[in-house]
């Protein structure tokens, strides 16, 4: 059944809806227009107000947008894609999966998609912070994020050519892949197991530390202080860093180290290997 072109007020508009073509329509002054909905493809519509998608499955939306006032606008949902689309809302996505972004702006991301899981994410711009709290099974590629604490507490995180101007980013996390990015925030990634960055940039005061098994391969570590700091570690550094502290085990290749601090009374500095070079061609 197709709609076009209407105007939908009121409480639950299309409660419980299946088999839907949904145009050119705008849902206003009224929560939950499409709660319990499966089956939905909606293309040039805009969401105005609370809680347009939840409890639904099967949701297709092309260029379309959530305002402001569409706040926690998509919860409880899986299967969902939403591409060429803007969404202005705050605490979109919770508790769902099976979520597809592609060439979509997330403009007020606060508190966005949360305890989430299987999310692939494609040339998507997001502001706001703790974006994807206790999410897993994310794949991103061509993200940019401008907000704090990204990705704290998730699993199984695969991120590729994008860019994260994120404090905090990686806390709590575990089994994380990050290639060719650039990562610039303070006390990156502390608490996390698992985590490799392969042909990555980072700037990171105090970045790196009380980590387990963080790995990086042919990375620039710049403006980076005090890296390191209690983590076992696998690094290849292809320029000089600011400075290294108390690693408790592993090797560290770097093309230099302006200050090296290994306290005995902290970490057994036997059990870090310190080579100083230029590895690039290796």
């Amino acid at each position: 059944m197709e709609l076009k072109n209407k105007i939908y007020e009121g409480e639950r508009a299309l409660f419980t809806s299946s088999n839907l073509e949904i145009y050119e329509c705008i849902f206003q002054n009224g929560e939950s227009p499409l709660k319990e909905s499966k089956n939905i493809y909606l293309n040039n519509c805009s969401f105005k107000w609370k809680y347009p998608l939840w409890y639904c499955n099967q949701i297709k939306v092309e260029n379309s947008t959530l305002d402001e006032t569409a706040r926690s606008g998509i919860w409880y949902t899986h299967h969902i894609s939403i591409t060429d689309s803007v969404i202005n809302a705050p605490k979109t996505f919770r508790r769902s999966s099976f979520i597809t972004l592609k060439n979509v702006k997330l403009n007020y991301a606060l508190e966005t998609m949360w305890n989430c899981s299987d999310i692939v994410l494609d040339d998507v711009y997001i502001k706001g912070d703790y974006f994807c709290f206790g999410s897993k099974n994310i794949e991103v590629s061509n993200i940019q994020i401008d907000g704090n604490y990204s990705f704290d507490g998730c699993e199984n995180v695969v991120v590729r050519n994008s860019k994260l101007i994120s404090k905090d980013a990686f806390w709590n996390t575990k089994n994380v892949t990050v290639y060719d990015s650039l990562i610039v925030g303070e006390y990156l990634g502390w608490n996390s197991s698992n985590v490799t960055f392969i042909n990555c940039k980072i700037e990171s005061e105090q970045g790196l530390c009380y980590m387990e098994n963080v790995k990086l391969i042919n990375c620039e570590l710049v403006n980076t202080t005090l890296s390191f700091e209690y983590s076992t570690v696998d690094a290849e550094i292809i320029n000089t860093v600011d400075s290294v502290k108390n690693p408790i085990s592993g090797i560290i290749k770097a093309n230099g180290i302006d200050e090296l601090i290994l306290e005995e009374e902290y970490v057994d500095t036997t059990k870090t290997t310190i080579l100083i070079g230029d590895f690039k061609d290796e």
